[in-house]
């Protein structure tokens, strides 16, 4: 039986993307289970993961009686072969794993994807998979990178408490010893045609008078443990 204090996550293909999600998953107190049909690999993180698997995903047999019951999030990190990035995908979403992220190398595998149930599909190189792991394991943490082992650059929401309130009142990031860097913002304007168009605006915050509103994402730099403490505000 799983924790319920913690996630469960389970990463499906131990290459360099998904050793990278399953470390840091591991790493910032996710409770990990990791499938590979590789012996090499998954021996290689016996003492990493909650559970190693010696599972080949696209045998339906052995998927339906491996103890992923209690997962909650699936990680589909294979890329090199198409044909078993799909047909395990389709297998989680058989087995009624609630969410699967999948890992696409084009357009049109994506929209496969989707077609047989990825509720969410990332597109990427290799070498984010560090910040994949980041937004899963703390999802009020848009994104998060990290500059040292000690700090690091993240976006999140605007707390609901400053929302409304002018800019300066973000002041409160000092007692967090983080520093605000500017301030995301998406506006919809309608195009000639009347179709909406979302636009990305970057708000720097020397302008005091600067009203925050709900949707706005901050960027802020600090101590990992500071960032911490400033998401329970979330």
């Amino acid at each position: 039986m799983a924790n319920t204090n913690k996630k469960v996550f389970a990463v499906f293909g131990l290459g360099v993307f998904g050793s990278t999600v399953a470390e840091v998953l591991s790493r910032k107190g996710g409770e990990v289970i990791v499938v590979d049909k590789d012996p090499v690999l998954v021996d290689a993180f016996k003492n990493k993961a909650t559970t190693a698997l010696l599972i080949d995903s696209t045998d339906e047999k052995a998927l339906a009686k491996a103890p992923i019951e209690d997962v909650d999030v699936a990680i589909v990190a294979m890329g090199d072969n198409l044909e078993v990035n799909i047909i395990t995908t389709a297998l989680l979403k058989q087995r009624g794993i609630p969410y699967i992220v999948c890992r696409a190398i084009s357009k049109i595998h994506a929209q496969v994807l989707k077609q047989i149930g990825a509720n969410e599909v990332i597109n990427l190189q290799e070498n984010a998979g560090s910040a994949i792991a980041h937004r899963l394991i703390a999802p009020e943490v848009l994104s998060k990178v990290e500059l040292t082992n000690e700090y690091s650059f993240a976006e999140m929401y605007v707390p609901q408490l400053f929302v409304g309130q002018p800019c300066e009142k973000m002041e409160l990031l000092k007692k967090f010893s983080l520093r605000l860097s500017a301030i995301k913002r998406l506006e919809t304007t309608i195009d000639n045609s009347g179709n909406p168009i979302q636009k990305e605006t970057i708000i720097f915050p020397e302008g005091s008078e600067i009203i925050l509103e709900s949707a706005d994402i901050i960027m802020v730099v600090g101590k990992n443990s500071d960032i911490e403490e400033f998401k329970k505000l979330l």
